[in-house]
């Protein structure tokens, strides 16, 4: 696979007689009612029951950390005081102004089968309230503040013969009005309507079948939610405010978002934004092609980074884990066909999951949700899950990263290493980063230096796909 982000899954079982993933694929759906298939279903959320045993899923080993010896971390924490990380060049004030508030998103309820699901913060109303409080004593609100997260990545094309990854930064690319991440509140004193926040894109995707795709949304997926966030908008006014869910607008822009982009891929409608952005008539007489070959696909994981919170869209097996006081936070939940309730979709349309070298759909894709894939359809879909988390003081940094990371490394070894390297980091270059201006439009040292170490452990490790790696 090429990366656009971390692609397929490692393979752990013994190597499979060669065979083309199209004909197999396409052999399996025409038998797939007449010839009945037994599967075995494992849950993929903490708390299902297991039936059977599994075969293990590769796990890391103890890493070999020469960034820090023990006892160092506590001295180099004050020294760097986070520089490298969502919380960014505001670390200070949002220190003062925005104390931290637990995470207990993954208790939100599901959305309907197959369809998107919002994880959120259930404390997010009392971080405003602590928000406001602080700045009614005077501190300087959250909100207010603008700077863009500094930011690092790299992305290596591993044991694979092609790269298929690709990653879009995209500072400043929206300014979000408050209303859509406080609703109608009125919040220190700032009103939801007119004030708006500078917000920043990141997004990782993985490709598999070829590069296409991948390519495809690291140019055209961030337009895309631009434009969805710039309908949702001119649809608001302060009379129906009180009726607009602001997280249900978040889902939806995202939800049509990634259809639009699947939408282009397929060939299915008019590229960038068809009759909408004034494409004439002439134009849209010709029938667009499809950008890729059906059997092209790719995953997508995107964060959306304000001052005051962070935006998680999800689609596929790439993966957003936040190091928060020195703990992973996951805010997306992989998207494997043996995951219980992808299964149960999957099969309720008449699918098939298949143990072929690991749990895939009609035996080929390793994955249930991407863009792209149309010879799977309707059994792969192209709906994303959000993830809406307030921001706290004690957030270190966000990884993005695709599939090729996350096979051989557990979110804990990532989380550990990326602060420590990020730590090491400043320690070693204390003077020269004290002193430099810090900037988000480029590469941040720390983040980068991070980012390659991960994705030479991950090689180290035994990963045989495309690695792609973003640290926030």
């Amino acid at each position: 696979m090429e990366d656009v982000v971390a692609v397929v899954a490692s393979l752990s079982a013994p190597p499979a007689p060669a065979f083309s993933p199209a004909a197999a694929g396409l052999t399996l759906i025409a038998a797939a009612v007449a010839d009945p298939i037994a599967a075995v279903v494992v849950g993929a959320m903490e708390g299902v029951s297991v039936p059977v045993t599994v075969p293990p899923v590769r796990t890391a080993s103890a890493v070999d950390d020469d960034a820090l010896a023990p006892g160092e971390e506590g001295g180099d924490a004050s020294l760097a005081g986070s520089p490298c990380s969502v919380v960014s060049d505001c670390s200070s004030v949002a220190s003062a102004d925005f104390e931290g508030v637990g995470l207990c998103f993954f208790g939100a309820a599901a959305g309907a089968e197959g369809g998107p699901m919002v994880l959120e913060d259930s404390t997010a109303s009392a971080a405003t309230v602590e928000a406001e409080a602080r700045v009614a004593a005077g501190g300087r609100s959250v909100f207010a503040v603008d700077c863009v997260p500094l930011w690092g990545y790299t992305s290596i094309c591993g044991r694979r013969p092609e790269m298929e990854d690709a990653v879009a930064i995209v500072p400043r690319f929206f300014d979000l009005p408050l209303w859509l991440l406080t609703g109608n509140a009125m919040v220190d004193g700032l009103d939801p309507m007119t004030f708006r926040l500078p917000a920043h894109f990141f997004g990782v995707y993985d490709g598999h079948g070829g590069a296409q795709v991948a390519n495809y949304c690291r140019e055209r997926l961030h337009v895309a939610l631009l434009e969805q966030l710039s309908r949702i908008e001119e649809t608001a006014c302060a009379a129906n405010l009180g009726d607009m869910e602001f997280k249900k607008q978040w889902e939806k822009v995202f939800v049509d978002s990634y259809a639009r982009v699947d939408d282009e891929v397929g060939g299915n409608t008019m590229r960038g934004g068809g009759e909408e952005a004034g494409t004439s008539d002439a134009a849209m007489t010709l029938v667009p092609e499809p950008v890729a070959p059906e059997t092209v696909g790719s995953t997508a994981v995107v964060a959306v980074i304000c001052s005051s919170h962070i935006i998680v869209s999800n689609c596929g097996d790439s993966r957003a884990v936040l190091c928060r006081g020195k703990q992973p936070v996951p805010l997306s939940v992989d998207h494997k066909p043996n995951r219980e309730d992808e299964y149960a979709r999957i099969e309720a349309e008449g699918g098939k999951v298949i143990q072929w070298n690991g749990y895939r759909v009609f035996g080929v894709l390793a994955m249930s949700r991407s863009i792209g894939d149309r010879y799977l359809k309707p059994w792969i879909i192209p709906v994303p899950e959000v993830t809406i988390v307030p921001r706290a003081k004690d957030d270190e940094c966000l990884i993005l990263a695709s599939d090729g990371l996350w096979d051989v490394m557990s979110n804990e070894e990532v989380c550990e290493i990326a602060r420590k390297r990020i730590l090491l980091w400043h320690k070693k270059n204390s003077t020269s980063s004290s002193s430099a201006p810090r900037v988000g439009d480029s590469a941040d040292s720390a983040a980068q230096a991070a980012a390659e170490c991960l994705s030479k452990l991950a090689l180290q490790k035994g990963s045989k796909d495309n690695i792609t790696v973003l640290v926030i």
